[in-house]
């Protein structure tokens, strides 16, 4: 290695690295596409590098899915991916030709052209590791990278996409791996709020979040984020920041720990989520006996159905009803699935419910801080809210409630936690 390439390198670190993520809504038509450019070009006339990862355009990728399962045939997943990743290949050129019409150089990447190496998990492939060196030369020559998200390619040499929401991961990892200053999200919201604001009028935005509650949030139902983005995010200690691209403003942080924010009131409850698509399912009657528990659930982990809520209540005959939720897509299936376990355990009856919700409060300072739990069931008392199913985390409590009383829930407890409030006040 020469001096002067010690030189050059040393510049490049000096200098502020972005990487922006524009999702599908974002880049939906082309005048937002000119309003993604218009954004990217100021970024980078400031002396700024930057890294821009996209979706497809909006609706482009459901179309592409409709489109391979229109064959007669059971179609390869690996086909599928080569077929959907195009959406993205379309997003690419357009934002480098709307670029390249604002003086910016740019250079548009597919995931195989970086590349960012994955398994060959086909629809749902892991990063593995991105090789840099093409990102950096193009960087160091003042041009924009471009990047498509949700896909990669294997060690084989296949193209493989990341699964829904996989963009945000792409740049994430990005991020991650060109050590970024910050990887800025920009979608259809201006931030992380304490709670839906299509259904609590008076939700905030919050300034800033933890990994840890903004991965509680996206697991329990907010969708601002995809949750392996937010896992890879807090894995490589990646600056997160979720921006509105329709309009200015600071949006939401999410970073190690709050408690760098000094001049910041942290409280107790960060905010509400809520996920309208659960289903309950009891098994009674399950003989009390070591193991009934994998014979109940092995079965629906191979069937590759994802269960959340476990409860079990042990009666006085010796035998226990046995209870989980699943995503609603995957009551019918995993009843099916129970009713012959039921039968082969001499267990009694399969009941189900798909007309339930599950609301949850989530914040850090739930760890030093007592009776939130009972704050909880207090205020869904007053308000008449039954709660079907409870369980908890360090910093996560969840109930789950019959769905016409979801959003009563969510309301009434937002109010109980002062969520509406400005911090400190």
């Amino acid at each position: 290695m020469t001096v002067d390439d010690v030189e050059d390198k040393a510049v490049f670190r000096r200098m502020t690295l972005l990487v922006h993520k524009y999702g599908g809504t974002s880049v939906g038509t082309v005048e937002r596409i000119k309003a993604v450019a218009d954004r990217v070009a100021a970024t980078h006339a400031e002396g700024i590098q930057v890294i821009v990862v996209v979706s497809a355009m909006s609706g482009e990728t459901n179309r592409l899915l409709a489109l391979s399962r229109s064959f007669d045939n059971d179609v390869d997943p690996v086909f599928t991916d080569v077929l959907v990743s195009t959406g993205e290949q379309v997003t690419i050129g357009a934002l480098a030709i709307a670029l390249q019409a604002r003086g910016v150089e740019a250079v548009p990447l597919c995931g195989w052209q970086v590349p960012i190496v994955t398994d060959t998990v086909a629809g749902k492939a892991r990063i593995k590791h991105i090789s840099t060196e093409r990102l950096r030369d193009i960087l160091h020559a003042g041009k924009v990278a471009i990047v498509a998200g949700f896909q990669g390619v294997s060690e084989a040499g296949m193209i493989t996409t990341l699964g829904r929401g996989g963009s945000d991961t792409t740049a994430v990892a990005l991020a991650a791996a060109m050590q970024a200053d910050e990887c800025q999200i920009y979608t259809d919201v201006d931030g992380v709020y304490t709670s839906d604001p299509r259904v609590v009028s008076d939700a905030r935005r919050l300034d800033t979040v933890t990994f840890e509650e903004m991965l509680e949030l996206a697991s329990q139902g907010s969708k601002v984020l995809q949750i392996r983005s937010v896992e890879f995010a807090g894995k490589y200690k990646v600056p997160l920041r979720v921006l509105s691209s329709f309009k200015d403003g600071p949006g939401t942080l999410i970073t190690v720990d709050k408690g760098e924010y000094k001049d910041m009131e942290q409280p107790v409850v960060s905010g509400i989520a809520f996920n309208r698509d659960e289903a309950k399912l009891t098994v009674r009657g399950v003989p009390d006996v070591p193991g009934a528990a994998y014979r109940i659930l092995g079965p629906i982990g191979e069937a590759n159905i994802e269960v959340d809520m476990i409860v079990q209540n042990v009666g006085a005959d010796s035998t226990t009803d046995f209870t989980f939720t699943v995503h609603r897509a995957d009551f019918d299936k995993a009843r099916s699935i129970l009713e012959e376990t039921a039968r082969s355990l001499g267990a009694g009856e399969v009941i189900g419910d798909d007309r339930i919700a599950k609301v949850s409060v989530v914040g850090v300072g739930m760890r030093s801080h007592a009776n939130i739990a009972s704050r909880m069931f207090q205020a869904l008392g007053q308000e008449g809210v039954n709660m079907l199913m409870i369980s908890t985390s360090e910093i996560k409590i969840s109930v789950v409630v019959e769905e016409k009383y979801l959003e009563l829930a969510v309301r009434c407890l937002h109010t109980a936690f002062g969520l509406h409030e400005e911090a400190g006040k």
